[in-house]
């Protein structure tokens, strides 16, 4: 295999081995093999260009053209002209594709559906690198740089995604680099004479040209170790969206540094729908309350307030320390009846995320830790890394109990609140507004219209509740929710939420978790299925008001019901309404005997305990276990490596002389090798086209060894003459020993780092992948005569033999 085939081959494979780091990103891994394949045409094409042979950009351009083809084949084919050339419309449809692709990244959390927007966004991403590294590495043949690229897509791909199996991605990329730097090292060295084996392809100046040749390698060294060093720096400083806000591992985007900063969040919608559908409803929380009726004790989250026609999202805000007490709910008046409750929680040790779950509205937060606290929402989002995980604190809180009269009577909110709170995308469908205009017909003020659109969706408007619809996307989500009338809580509360402010009331959702599930020993036990998302409305006065359009979960306020006075308590006795008449979700499911049609009507009871995921007594599986174990002994292992292989040749090398003269010539020959290989794990690079007195010569000074490893040397590199030139060679006792007392004299005159890097990353380690691709090649060979055996029998006329 030529050198040129071989740099082509590894940059590829490097590629492919970084492309890697992106498979958890979406749920689906078919995209990675479009990829692969296109990047081995892309290859192919560079090197049948090369061949040709084209000028360097040309190349490139060459490239570049055959792989926007690939792509308009792959995904704009029907745009296209004749199917592979991209026209305007094909361009177009490229730029819709990339932009929902977009819209999808940011809605999503991970692993995201595969999209064909995102999917162009990968493969194509792919490619994009593929051609930069080829270009490098390949074309201008410099390898080094390549890292560059591999690089980002790798860091892009960790920055993104924080799962257990990271560092195998990370060994796979660095994997891939190192392979195409030794690639191109071999390359190089093969241009002036085979340094380490061989003769050299142009007489003299082997020297100079070996000089000429380690410089590129050094600085190639330098930039290899600054890549890899950036590699495991740079996703530190990458926002982690994994997991949404509801992610037991999420990670959300709480910046700053004690003295402002600003958060954002990613949308929670498909986490949430996840946490709906776990198997198991594993416990994220449990707390006690002094609260008489926990029935209206939702756990908030936080609340999303930015809307831009395709979903909802949490704006972008400053955040500040955390005020004890905090100020007084925004809006609310004096004259509104309300309860100081106290709840101690406590989160589970698995459930880690930036979000501090608490009742709304909080007054007084006492918790240990950095946490920041964000004023319009009233919410705690943790500070350099703090998490949920593990964490027991206490909040004070109001229970806020307005009168129906006191809603309906409420002024006009403020007219910046309005201006926010009631902004309506341009692109949201006529018929959320149209519907919303139908259903509050009739009513005298805006507390009416809130009240209708909950009964609509709640009650009279037939639509049911379903966790396993398709969570959709773009601008007609709503309109198709509407039609279909099936959905979970984030289809409930995003429409109720954006048809109240094209009524022009203010309002936003909030994410969190409905009460929970009352325990035998008094406290409250809130599972993964509690998981929850509703509207809250503004009204003057009153402030932001909770209100329940999804169907069988969660409670209606009382302040909406026409058929329970405001303010009337439930028996503190008897288990509330969402924990008992209603399935909630934070249950693990209604009796199995239960018929479908009462279920949806929420009129089987769930008499099962909830299934507390907490308990310490189970532990993580076996199989986690395991593969925690492997990962940890490949982690410690795979750096030893070159240490190991060096040490087991070493050994074999200089074993027993063997019984035959032949044996005692090849033992010589051994240790003779071993001599060059010792001096290059300590920096001095072998040079075979001086005869063996002469490298000898060239150790001992460079070196600069004392007499008695000096002695050594030159009696290994005499008995290899002897075994070379002489008639009837015969075998030299003691070599082993003579090695031994070089690399005495070799440690003793180096640094400490010098020592360390001999020990722990030999250089002569390098055979490994030499012997590889000569064996590579050596297989291409036979493959090559094999086949063209097989085509002159196929040619050969019937009847005759060879």
């Amino acid at each position: 295999m030529s050198g040129g085939a071989r740099l082509t081959l590894c940059a590829t494979a490097a590629t492919f081995m970084a492309a890697c780091a992106l498979l958890p990103l979406v749920d689906l891994a078919t995209w990675i093999f479009q990829a692969a394949f296109l990047l081995v045409v892309q290859a192919g094409v560079g090197a049948l260009t090369r061949r040709v042979p084209l000028a360097r950009p040309l190349t490139v351009a060459v490239q570049a053209l055959v792989t926007l083809m690939l792509l308009t084949l792959l995904f704009a084919h029907a745009q296209a002209i004749g199917g592979v050339l991209p026209g305007p419309e094909a361009f177009r449809h490229f730029g819709e594709l990339l932009q929902a692709g977009g819209d999808d990244v940011g809605r999503f959390a991970i692993p995201a559906p595969l999209s064909d927007g995102i999917r162009l966004m990968l493969v194509g991403g792919v490619l994009v690198i593929g051609l930069a590294v080829d270009a490098l590495a390949v074309t201008f043949r410099s390898a080094a740089p390549a890292g560059l690229p591999l690089l980002a897509l790798y860091s892009v791909a960790a920055g993104l995604s924080h799962g257990s199996a990271d560092w195998l991605w990370f060994l796979l990329a660095a994997g891939g680099y190192l392979l195409l730097l030794l690639a191109e090292g071999r390359d190089r060295l093969s241009q002036w004479g085979r340094v380490f084996g061989g003769t050299a392809r142009s007489p003299g100046g082997a020297a100079e040209s070996a000089a000429d040749a380690v410089a590129p390698i050094r600085t190639g060294r330098r930039i290899g170790a600054l890549a890899l060093g950036i590699a495991l720096v740079v996703p530190l400083a990458l926002p982690a969206l994994d997991g949404g806000l509801l992610g037991p591992t999420g990670t959300g985007g709480g910046v700053g540094s004690g003295g402002g900063g600003t958060i954002s969040a990613v949308n929670p919608l498909v986490s949430l729908q996840n946490s709906l559908n776990q198997p198991e409803d594993r416990e994220v929380m449990s707390y006690r309350t002094n609260s008489k009726d926990t029935q209206d004790l939702y756990l908030r989250i936080v609340s999303l307030d930015e809307f831009d026609g395709t979903t909802w999202r949490p704006a972008k805000r400053s955040i500040i320390d955390v005020p004890s007490p905090f100020p007084s709910p925004r809006g609310l008046g004096a004259d509104v009846r309300r309860t100081e409750i106290r709840t101690n929680i406590a989160a589970a040790g698995w459930y880690a995320q930036d979000w501090l779950p608490l009742p709304y509205p909080a007054t007084k937060v006492d918790i240990s830790g950095r946490w920041r606290y964000e004023p319009v929402g009233r919410t705690l989002v943790g500070d350099h890394d703090q998490t949920t995980r593990g964490k027991k604190y206490g909040v004070e809180s109001l229970i806020v109990q307005p009168t129906a009269e006191q809603l309906a009577n409420a002024p006009t909110a403020p007219s910046e609140l309005r201006r926010e709170f009631t902004r309506v995308p341009s692109s949201l469908p006529a018929i959320v507004e149209k519907t919303a205009l139908r259903v509050t017909e009739g009513a005298s003020n805006d507390y009416q219209r809130a009240v209708k659109l909950q009964d609509y969706f709640a009650v009279s408007g037939g639509f049911t509740y379903n966790t396993e619809v398709q969570a959709g996307s773009g601008s007609s989500a709503i309109a198709r929710f509407l039609k279909d009338k099936e959905g979970f809580c984030v289809h409930f509360s995003f429409s109720m939420a954006a048809m109240a402010r094209t009524l022009g009331i203010p309002a936003r959702v909030a994410v969190g978790f409905t009460p929970g599930s009352p325990q035998a020993d008094g406290r409250m036990s809130v599972g993964l299925r509690d998981a929850h998302a509703w509207p809250e409305l503004y009204f003057e006065g009153v402030g932001w008001t909770r209100f329940e359009p999804t169907p069988n979960r969660g409670t209606a306020p009382d302040y909406t019901r026409d058929d329970t006075p405001a303010g009337d308590p439930s028996n503190p006795a008897a288990p509330s309404e969402a924990a008992s008449s209603q399935p909630s979700a934070g249950q693990p499911s209604a009796s199995d005997n239960c018929p479908a049609a009462e279920r949806k009507l929420g009129g089987c009871s769930n008499t099962a305990p909830a299934v507390i995921g907490a308990s310490g007594g189970d532990g993580p599986p076996f199989g986690t276990i395991a593969l925690v174990a492997l990962g940890v002994l490949l982690v410690v292992l795979v750096p030893l490596l070159p240490m190991l292989w060096r040490r087991r040749v070493r050994a074999v090398r200089l074993g027993s002389s063997g019984r035959t003269d032949g044996d005692a010539a090849a033992r010589t020959l051994a240790a003779w090798l071993e001599v060059t290989d010792t001096a290059w794990d300590h920096g001095i690079a072998p040079d075979e086209s001086k005869t063996p007195r002469k490298a000898a010569a060239r150790i001992v000074r460079v070196g600069k060894l004392d007499q008695v490893a000096a002695d050594s040397v030159h009696r290994v590199a005499a008995a290899v003459e002897q075994v070379l030139y002489a008639p009837r060679p015969q075998p030299t006792a003691g070599l082993g020993d003579d090695v031994r007392r070089l690399e005495q004299g070799l440690r003793a005159k180096a640094s400490r780092s010098a020592r360390l890097r001999a020990t722990l990353a030999p250089r002569s380690t390098v055979r490994v992948a030499w012997s590889l691709s000569q064996r590579w090649a050596e297989l291409g060979s036979r493959w090559t005569a094999r086949r063209s055996t097989l085509l002159r029998r196929a040619r050969r006329p019937s009847g005759q033999e060879s």
